[in-house]
């Protein structure tokens, strides 16, 4: 289970300060009463940004560990929200992903990845970030009314150029049910 952690410190920061050592979770989400034995599972790992970790705990009644993933840091795909709202806001610009490609993905990169690798991230995450998009509109159809489900709507929209860092905030209460990698809900299984 995972949740949305305002961190002390800002973004660019969270890495260089070892946020993840100061976050706390004073209780259980799953039991608010308490008695459950709440306890500190240690932290996870990041591919990107370089050495960030994520702070775990684990409910030993619910037998479920519990994560406080800081609000920058995409769900279930690799870098922060900014990352990957970039990427989709490139595609939306291009027409298309292959259009998108040399600007995502250039191929004399010095981390070059191959065409198909590249192609199918894009995809991953436009359908991901895109998915997410209508859920919040549709959840909150009085402050999206006419919006359109894509990057640069709710840019304008929210007024800022960290959309999905901004709706985060704004959907908190919905976290657990939207898509990552806005949302915290684990994709259907095939």
């Amino acid at each position: 289970m995972q949740l949305a952690w305002k961190g002390p410190v800002a973004d660019d920061r969270y890495v260089a300060d070892r946020a993840w050592e100061r976050a706390e979770l004073c209780a259980c989400p799953l039991h608010p009463e308490g008695g459950c034995g709440l306890q500190r599972l240690g932290t996870y790992p990041r591919v990107a940004p370089a050495g960030a970790r994520v702070a775990r705990w684990w409910c030993p009644v619910a037998r479920k560990s519990i994560s406080l993933l800081p609000e920058f840091l995409a769900a279930r795909l690799t870098g922060t929200l900014d990352e990957v709202e970039a990427v989709v806001a490139a595609v939306e610009q291009a027409g298309g992903v292959t259009a998108a490609l040399e600007a995502v993905h250039p191929a004399d990169a010095e981390d070059a990845v191959g065409l198909q690798c590249a192609l199918r991230s894009m995809r991953r995450r436009v359908r991901a970030v895109h998915a997410a998009l209508l859920a919040i509109i549709t959840l909150l159809p009085d402050r999206f009314a006419g919006t359109r489900p894509t990057i640069e709507g709710l840019r304008i929209a929210l007024s800022t150029h960290r959309a999905l860092v901004a709706l985060r905030e704004l959907a908190a209460t919905h976290l657990p049910a939207l898509p990552a990698p806005l949302g915290f809900a684990a994709r259907a299984r095939a």
